[in-house]
């Protein structure tokens, strides 16, 4: 039978309702208004994030599947047997089957995920397709000190993966900050698998983040959904438009969600105004240089040993030791 254990302590480590509050307006009331992207993934919006990876201009997802298939094998002998496998951000698990079906004898795996809906299903459905293997999922934001699960079996190694793009969500500030965290989590000799969007055309990179179908932008403004429904807002969603732009100088992709008009929101008392053309920044979508790769590992105590990439260098899969 699949070992699946979800924790009530696991659900407990999401964020409060109290802090999510917090944190909008912490952000709003800022001269330059900004809401942390963590906040996009409630279940409709973890839904949204998954038709976006399908999208003919979302290159990023079919490009690290294409490497995960070629070199699933060569990662997993790098991480070893026996390994304790944790996953950060690990939504629909869509690449983790690549990486668990090479691995030898793993532990077991933790995915860790803001979204509980979307985290359990994931869960359930790589616990059915891996029997015998223990899975723990830990509904919570990685970028805070996550306890782990108690295991049932020993394990030789602990070993982060951290597929996607979602390192460049950070400044570089802020990713050396949790790579640090990292280093600490999986100790002396652990191992981080890490995905990163590499720096391209702008043009193709600006596509991936303005498709033609709309879906990004409902992706975007589904945030404000959110708060008008867990916050009581009354954010008018019509009345602002997803803007994503490329700013080569900072090489990241910014994110927006722009006034349409001069307009005022209430957060549960709290007036919040708006001039027409005023934005509220959601995402930054960093890009690195395999140089800027060994920079922040090296800043974060980490080496990088192993690097994969596409044939069109659009992607790496970087294998890090602590």
């Amino acid at each position: 039978m699949p070992t699946l254990n979800d924790t009530a302590a696991g659900r407990d480590l999401i964020p409060s309702a109290d802090r999510f509050r917090a944190d909008v307006l912490r952000g709003l009331r800022a001269p330059a208004k900004a809401l942390p992207c963590k906040y996009f993934y409630d279940d409709a919006g973890s839904r949204l994030f998954d038709r976006i990876t399908e999208l003919p201009e979302y290159y990023l997802t079919r490009t690290e599947l294409a490497i995960m298939r070629r070199s699933a094998g060569e990662m997993a002998a790098c991480l070893g047997p026996e390994c304790l496998l944790v996953e950060y951000g690990s939504g629909s698990s869509v690449k983790t089957p690549w990486l668990l079906e090479q691995l030898a004898a793993p532990a077991a795996y933790v995915p860790i995920d803001i979204s509980g809906p979307h985290l359990r299903r994931s869960a359930a459905n790589l616990a059915a397709r891996f029997p015998g293997l223990e899975v723990l999922p830990v509904c919570a934001d990685f970028t805070q000190p996550v306890p782990l699960p108690r295991l049932q079996t020993r394990h030789r190694r602990r070993a982060v993966y951290f597929p996607g793009s979602t390192i460049g969500n950070f400044t570089p500030d802020e990713a050396i900050a949790l790579l640090r965290q990292t280093a600490r989590l999986v100790g002396p000799g652990g191992a981080l698998l890490l995905g990163a969007d590499l720096k391209k055309d702008p043009r193709v990179i600006e596509a991936a983040y303005n498709d033609s179908q709309g879906v990004t932008a409902a992706f975007n403004r589904n945030l404000l959904v959110r708060i008008n429904r867990e916050l009581g807002a009354d954010f008018d969603v019509e009345q602002f438009w997803h803007h994503a732009f490329y700013h080569p100088g900072e090489g990241r992709i910014e994110m927006h969600l722009v006034s349409r008009q001069d307009q005022c929101v209430d957060l549960r008392h709290e007036r919040i105004p708006f001039d027409e053309g005023e934005s509220i920044r959601t995402e930054y979508s960093y890009k690195y240089s395999p140089a800027d790769l060994r920079a922040v590992a090296a800043a974060s105590g980490f080496e990088v040993r192993r690097v994969w990439n596409d044939p069109e260098r659009y992607f790496s899969v970087q294998y890090l030791t602590a």
